[in-house]
């Protein structure tokens, strides 16, 4: 069969498919005509009727090189089920989203396909009306599809070496960006040779944006402005700061803006915090099949910006004045912000291995969090994960999918110690992953990169060597504090001090004295919420109930 002709222009892409299947003409008509009248504009809405059909068409599609967005199917079909249907699919096209029009008693298989499948989501039938009950569902998928499909016109291309840090830093900050990407080795692609030489054999790594500016080794405020990230705000003063964007701050944010307050959020890096990294976050409540960190921060960054929060990213605030009645900050580049209120949502940050060539191997093998950028990079290679919690878990499962082998070292006597069942009972079914507790790192060493760990037992005397071409690090975190004025309180560990952590204290209002708020710290108007709390629940859904909770307070402050 001949490639289907592009359809104008050498950049032309061709309408990403919808694709129902269903072997009731009846519902297959209702759920076309749903599917055509509210994406038919911007998508191919095909309908087929049957599962063998359906293998048949999608076949074809594969061959032609079209593009499959999502595919809607029935459960009950006499030749082949709708599963089977949503599995080929799955192994045809990458990233394709699923949905299984099921009856309630199909609700079984729905859950096992959701644990086998990794079926996107079931909806009951009928599904009227289609504006509650289809539709949110399908702006969704269609949402996730698109944002790791661009156009190819759309991609930012980077020219470096795998084992430059800085080509890891761009790289890192792009795929948590979700900024469409394509990344060109020197040392193996004739290409990025070619690029190079075109723009000057400038210093590397080179960015080529989507409209053709040249960025030769850029620092990442440069590197997002050349890439239309918004610009620091003009406005001065707001209701409610919020430093920090991970799911605290951007809770926080949406509760607040959407309660009337003008907000701003100031975040140093990309959205979504350590949470962000995440490669799958399956424990979250509402999204069954899990979520991928990065999705999640794009939903909820969507989601703030619609209520008109002003977002800084990247963006640095060096420091706080606390000492006059409302809280000021002043930003990396010299701005100030005033606040009536503020919520620290800092966050933290992975803690440092701290053992011989680590240093010098970082971002050249040695990575901090999950740098899920580097999954091509460890295809067909021995990786090592370090760490015993969930984020360490969660890159084990990832980077298994792509990694010759993946050994995870961990300091505690079992896994499950401080890790969630479900990932525990995940890494004991995969064959190329190895676990070994009681193990801690002595030593890195390579030549111009990673190529050897030596690892330990935790009381020594079991030395030995193993080969490694990469090294992902989550040994627990250190709170962003540094930067705090002495007037909060932070525990021995640097953690903020909030609420009846601060003992007998009282905040002298213009009403009198009072306890400090619930998220409140030393200093009044001041609120911490998320990791960087002490005593805080390190999880995503507490982190997102902080941030909410603590802007019930801010109104009460405000009102003060």
């Amino acid at each position: 069969m001949s490639a289907a002709a592009p359809a104008s222009g050498p950049t032309a892409r061709r309408r990403p498919v919808i694709l129902a299947v269903d072997d009731d003409q009846a519902v297959l008509a209702a759920v076309r005509a749903d599917l055509r009248g509210r994406y038919g504009h911007d998508h191919r809405v095909i309908a087929v009727d049957g599962g063998a059909q359906a293998i048949t068409t999608l076949g074809q599609m594969a061959v032609r090189g079209d593009e499959v967005a999502v595919v809607v199917c029935d459960q009950r079909m006499p030749d082949i089920t709708g599963v089977d249907v949503l599995r080929e699919a799955s192994r045809l096209f990458e990233g394709v989203r699923t949905v299984l029009l099921t009856a309630y008693a199909d609700t079984d298989v729905a859950i096992d396909a959701i644990n086998d499948l990794h079926l996107d989501y079931y909806i009951l039938k009928p599904w009227d009306p289609p504006e509650e009950r289809l539709f949110p569902v399908i702006d969704d998928l269609l949402g996730d599809w698109h944002a790791a499909h661009p156009p190819i016109q759309q991609l930012t291309r980077v020219v470096g070496s795998r084992w430059s840090q800085a080509t890891h830093l761009v790289r890192d900050f792009l795929q948590r960006s979700q900024i469409p990407m394509v990344w060109l080795d020197v040392d193996t692609d004739k290409q990025a040779r070619m690029l190079r030489s075109a723009a000057g054999d400038g210093e590397l790594p080179l960015v080529i944006t989507p409209d053709g500016t040249q960025l030769s080794a850029p620092g990442i405020p440069e590197l997002a402005a050349a890439l239309g990230h918004p610009a620091p705000s003009d406005a001065q003063t707001f209701d409610l700061a919020i430093v920090g964007a991970g799911p605290a701050g951007l809770a926080a944010a949406v509760y607040g803006a959407s309660e009337g307050l003008r907000t701003v959020c100031i975040e140093q890096m990309v959205a979504g915090g350590q949470a962000g990294q995440s490669s799958r976050i399956e424990n979250y409540l509402g999204f069954p099949n899990g979520i991928a960190g990065a999705d999640l921060a794009r939903r909820a960054l969507t989601q703030a910006r619609r209520f008109l929060v002003d977002v800084m990213a990247p963006q640095t605030v060096a420091a706080v004045d606390v000492s006059g009645p409302y809280p000021q900050l002043t930003l990396a580049g010299g701005q100030t912000v005033s606040c009536g209120a503020l919520i620290l949502a800092c966050g933290v940050s992975y803690r440092s291995l701290d053992v011989p060539g680590s240093d010098r191997f970082e971002g050249r093998g040695v990575y901090y969090g999950a740098a899920l950028s580097e999954r091509d990079t460890v295809a067909g290679e021995d990786i090592i994960v370090v760490g015993g919690a969930n984020s360490a878990g969660q890159a084990a499962v990832f980077f298994s999918a792509f990694a010759r082998s993946v050994t995870i070292l961990c300091r505690a006597t079992q896994l499950g110690a401080k890790m969630s069942q479900y990932l525990v009972d995940q890494i004991a079914v995969l064959p190329n992953v190895t676990v070994e507790c009681g193990t801690v790192v002595r030593e890195v060493a390579g030549a111009d990169h990673l190529e050897q760990v030596t690892v330990d037992a935790v009381s020594g005397g079991d030395e030995r060597i193993l080969a490694a071409t990469s090294l992902f690090v989550f040994i627990g975190a250190s709170p962003r504090t540094d930067w705090l004025p002495p007037q909060i309180v932070r525990d021995e560990r640097g953690f903020v001090v909030t609420g009846s952590g601060l003992g007998t204290q009282r905040h002298r209002t213009a009403d009198g004295e009072r306890d400090p708020f619930l998220y409140e710290t030393s200093v009044a108007r001041v609120f911490a919420v998320g990791d960087v709390r002490a005593q805080s629940v390190k999880r995503v859904a507490s982190a997102v109930g902080e941030g909410s909770v603590a802007v019930q307070f801010v109104h009460r402050v405000l009102h003060e």
